[in-house]
């Protein structure tokens, strides 16, 4: 068929598609049904089926216009979201702060220079690189963006010296970043978790914010996700993994026969100026040049948490951000070429700003059309009958709506408060309570990790240079395995217990 004609096919089904949508559904109404799901339905489909996350995006963001009667997007969804100041935090710490100090490293030469001096001393083979990888994560333990953007900044220039795939690389980032900071609590996380559980419904068990960060703490042995996930990255960096799945084999396969990191045809997230070597003339790089931005990054965001404050995540980017700069410059390099890096390092991050700002607007999306409400009230029935399946199907749920949503911490503020009062009413026992709590835990994070729409899953790509559809199609099958691995341990403990 001719590929115009093809193509006009396809645009007259896409608006016959949109034009039933917006006569068959509800439109404006309090409840939405099983149309709240369309729009992160569609927009995972379409990404999937199309790998361009930015239309699959658009597609899903006009589909929730169309389901809530809101045609007006950019009024009803857009300038809400992207006029936040949490978008504005993304923008300007996580993708400016973060593309400036890509830049700056890629001129003064710094990390490739940290790279080569790990190398030498630690990483000398793709294991070493993976294991290494690992282990940054462990140390990054702040939770989901922080890490992956601190782990992958500090082994890419290591692991692409030892020919190790970029989806390789973005699954081990990936998978010890939240799974550890559930596992790890030394972050702000027990603290966010506990004050959605200092509630009324539950006064008689968690009566105060201490009783309630020791909650997450007890359940930290029963979340079983999470330690599975990190196990299997170190079997995976060993490589020592039984089961890889098909798309990750082939990806090993790939860098084992040609050395490309790569997939022919595939888009990294990162962009060629942060990618390739662009040292400004004159310039010796040295150990200082990664240590100073990386010791300020590190500093800012553990020391306020050890006394008792919590981490200072955005003042310790921008600093860190300051910091290299300042050091460039004192050590030889032109104010011009250091701005020209600044500048080349955000322009590198665009198309990282664009999708977390489109992922952001579907959340505020599902959210308006109450998606994770329906998604609960649709399995509360099932719960009377054989309670025991509580933490398998919580698990179960926080997996479905994070990976709409693309948030563990945007499910955990839907869930905690309604599921962990639903157990205690099923069972008074602590050890049922803690596993249910356990299964959110574990179930959100991995909506988090494995979704196209997530910002960890953004920012793993990002730092670790891969295609975004390569990460989330490789990644998912272990992700899969591992959950799937949970649920079964939650379903025949909690059988015990009930």
């Amino acid at each position: 068929m001719d590929r115009r004609l093809q193509n006009s096919l396809v645009g007259i089904g896409c608006v016959l598609l949109g034009y039933a949508i917006w006569v068959l559904s509800p439109g404006g109404g309090e409840s939405y049904g099983w149309w709240s799901l369309l729009p992160a339905g569609l927009t995972l489909l379409v990404c999937f089926l199309t790998r361009n996350v930015i239309l699959a995006l658009f597609i899903g963001i006009f589909a929730g216009g169309l389901v809530s009667g809101q045609l007006n997007i950019v009024q009803a969804y857009l300038i809400p979201s992207l006029g936040t100041e949490n978008y504005a935090q993304i923008l300007l710490v996580y993708l400016w702060a973060l593309g400036g100090l890509l830049g700056l490293w890629n001129r003064n030469g710094g990390a490739r220079y940290f790279a080569e001096y790990v190398s030498v001393r630690f990483v000398r083979s793709r294991v070493s690189a993976k294991f290494f990888a690992w282990i940054m994560g462990l140390i990054f333990h702040q939770g989901g963006t922080i890490s992956t953007v601190l782990t992958g900044t500090t082994v890419r220039p290591v692991s692409d010296r030892e020919k190790v795939a970029h989806e390789e690389l973005a699954y081990v980032v990936d998978s010890t970043a939240s799974p550890i900071a559930t596992i790890i609590p030394f972050n702000v996380w027990p603290t966010y978790v506990a004050g959605l559980i200092t509630i009324d419904a539950l006064a008689a068990i968690v009566p105060d914010e201490a009783s309630a960060i020791g909650w997450f703490l007890k359940a930290i042995p029963y979340n079983f996700y999470a330690w599975i996930a990190v196990l299997m990255t170190l079997l995976f960096a060993f490589d020592k993994l039984p089961f890889l799945g098909k798309p990750m084999r082939a990806a090993v396969s790939r860098v084992a026969t040609t050395g490309e990191l790569d997939r022919p045809g595939a888009i990294p997230m990162a962009s060629s100026e942060l990618t390739e070597a662009n040292l400004a003339p004159g310039y010796k790089p040295a150990l200082i040049d990664f240590i100073g931005p990386i010791a300020t990054l590190l500093g800012f965001c553990i020391i306020p948490w050890l006394l008792g404050g919590s981490p200072m995540v955005f003042e310790a980017f921008a600093l860190a951000l300051v910091v290299s700069m300042v050091l460039s410059v004192l050590r030889g390099m032109s104010i011009t070429d250091a701005f020209d890096a600044l500048l080349t390092g955000i322009k590198g991050v665009t198309v990282g700003a664009i999708i977390l700002g489109l992922a952001v607007t579907l959340g505020t999306v599902s959210t308006s059309l109450n998606t994770s409400v329906f998604i609960i009230d649709s399995t509360a029935a099932t719960l009377s009958v054989v309670p025991y399946i509580l933490p398998s199907l919580m698990m179960l749920i926080c997996m479905v709506i994070s990976f709409s949503i693309g948030s563990s911490w945007g499910t955990y503020a839907v869930i905690f408060p309604i599921a962990l009062p639903l157990a205690y009413a099923l069972s008074p026992d602590p050890g049922f309570f803690t596993l249910t709590f356990g299964a959110i835990l574990g179930g959100a994070v991995f909506g988090d990790q494995c979704s196209p729409i997530s910002d960890t899953t953004i920012l793993s790509s990002l730092a670790c240079g891969s295609d975004l559809m390569e990460h989330v199609t490789t990644q998912l099958p272990l992700a899969t395995s591992a959950a799937g691995i949970a649920a079964c341990l939650y379903l025949v403990i909690a059988f015990f217990q009930v």
